[in-house]
């Protein structure tokens, strides 16, 4: 292990044991002496949910980016994810997606990849790797209430403990990733930090999700995923098939308000069937239900501008879902929370110099804004409370469906998309101009007519049906 610098931060603290928590901590581990994580709950020694983490059970997926990033902060987190039975899927090779636009075809040549596996695996993992750093620590079974210091440098926190007691954590550095439920705003309105910019994109959707026994080998079976069309006079629904370890489905329903999925196990799978097609239907007939229905819904976008700020103090930078919490929908809250990490990292590395959390948090916004971009500029276009598409935002939406309509047929234009899609460029890159001119042209191959099986996956099906 590396040394910590002789001068700079001796010691960090991270608010919350989240996926974000455990990645600030292993940003930030070599370059101080310490770094103790404060956590509300009980952390799981094993691959087992986590109290507090109500997201868990829905269909998760780390981005290309993402995975980068985590690899980038955990050497081998990967692999150890693929040994564990997580799946390795590449885009859009082994994906069988129904747009707005059709179905998108499996390209043999793939640029980028998903990994799937259940929420409760990946963060055990990533804790696992964090964990047995010996400069990290954990204070389990205590909330953060106050931040220590001015409106100029923070210096500490003060904590709960469960029998009520409270104590103050001296800290040259404390990191928010208490994700949705942040106080942050509030703390720094005590220390007369009022005007902080928030913008929240509420599409009213709300997620239904279980686990099922795959009916079929999942090993290189393909992630399903039926998209909602803001185009169509009815509610946005949409739905999803995961493959995860142990030969699972992780299957997530998601609605919009006046077609809302609900905790009934006998509506589950009806409300499947009310889909734009009925794949994912079909499919579960021949599934072995594990769970219940889980159903979630806070799933509003929500950003708070802290670069926007006039002065920030030094001590403190929030990271994950503390800064930008994204609608689950488009999987994209770890893959940002593990670049955003990178970047905190990134900053440190040249020396905690006066105005490095404002460099940090600047640097942090930067890198969730394509995710941000993404989420916002889809969501915007279903009844949403927080803001009405603007005549430009309409014309890109235009813009971006007839490219998404060229890439049913034309490579060139599905990895522009999965470029994106996948958090490695920003969504600016759809503007060059050979992917104008892709899209100006449309796809070289007709409409995919049916769901894009293989014909092996098609005789596994044909043999369920028998």
């Amino acid at each position: 292990m590396s040394e910590a610098p002789d001068r700079g931060y001796f010691r960090a603290v991270v608010l919350g044991g989240s996926t974000a928590g455990m990645l600030a901590a292993a940003a930030v581990r070599q370059y101080v002496r310490s770094v103790e994580i404060v956590e509300a709950h009980e952390l799981p020694d094993g691959p087992r949910p986590r109290t507090g983490v109500p997201q868990a059970a829905h269909i998760h997926f780390l981005q290309t980016g993402g995975v980068e990033a985590i690899e980038a902060l955990l050497p081998g987190t990967t692999g150890l994810l693929l040994a564990a039975g997580a799946h390795r899927v590449p885009e859009t090779t082994n994906m069988i997606v129904y747009s707005p636009e059709g179905w998108y075809r499996r390209w043999r040549r793939a640029t980028h990849y998903l990994i799937t596996a259940s929420r409760d695996l990946t963060d055990y993992v990533i804790r696992q790797q964090v964990l047995k750093d010996s400069r990290v620590s954990v204070r389990a079974h205590t909330r953060a209430v106050a931040l220590c210091g001015t409106d100029r440098r923070i210096t500490g926190v003060r904590v709960r403990a469960a029998d009520g007691s409270e104590t103050e954590l001296p800290a040259d550095l404390v990191i928010d990733a208490t994700g949705r439920a942040s106080r942050t705003p509030q703390w720094l309105a005590r220390l007369d930090i009022n005007t902080i910019a928030e913008e929240r994109i509420d599409s009213g959707l709300v997620y239904a999700s279980r686990v099922y026994r795959a009916p079929v080998p999942t090993r290189d079976w393909p992630v399903i995923a039926i998209q909602a069309d803001p185009e169509l006079p009815r509610p946005g629904n949409a739905g999803g098939i995961l493959p995860i370890e142990d030969d699972r489905w992780h299957v997530s329903l998601m609605g919009a308000p006046g077609g809302q999925p609900i905790r009934d196990t006998d509506a589950f799978e009806p409300f499947a069937r009310t889909l734009r097609h009925p794949l994912i239907a079909d499919l579960l007939r021949h599934a072995e239900p594990l769970t219940d229905v889980s159903v979630t819904h806070s799933t509003a976008n929500r950003r708070y501008y802290y670069e926007r700020l006039t002065s920030w103090p030094d001590g403190l930078v929030a990271l994950g879902d503390s800064v930008a919490a994204f609608n689950p929908l488009y999987g994209q809250g770890i893959s940002a929370a593990a670049q955003g990490a990178v970047a905190l990292r990134s900053v440190l590395s040249a020396g905690p110099a006066p105005g490095f959390a404002r460099r940090a948090q600047r640097a942090v916004a930067r890198r969730l804004a394509p995710a941000w971009a993404l989420a916002v500029g889809q969501d915007i276009h279903f009844p949403t409370t927080g803001r009405r598409p603007t005549i430009a935002d309409r014309a890109l939406h235009r813009y971006v469906s007839r490219l998404s309509r060229t890439a049913t047929g034309s490579f060139h234009a599905a990895t522009a998309l999965t470029d994106v899609l996948s958090l490695r460029a920003a969504p600016p890159s759809l503007a060059r101009p050979s992917v104008l001119l892709t899209a100006l042209t449309g796809p070289h191959r007709p409409p995919v007519p049916h769901p894009p099986f293989t014909p092996a996956e098609r005789g596994l099906l044909d043999r369920l049906r028998s």
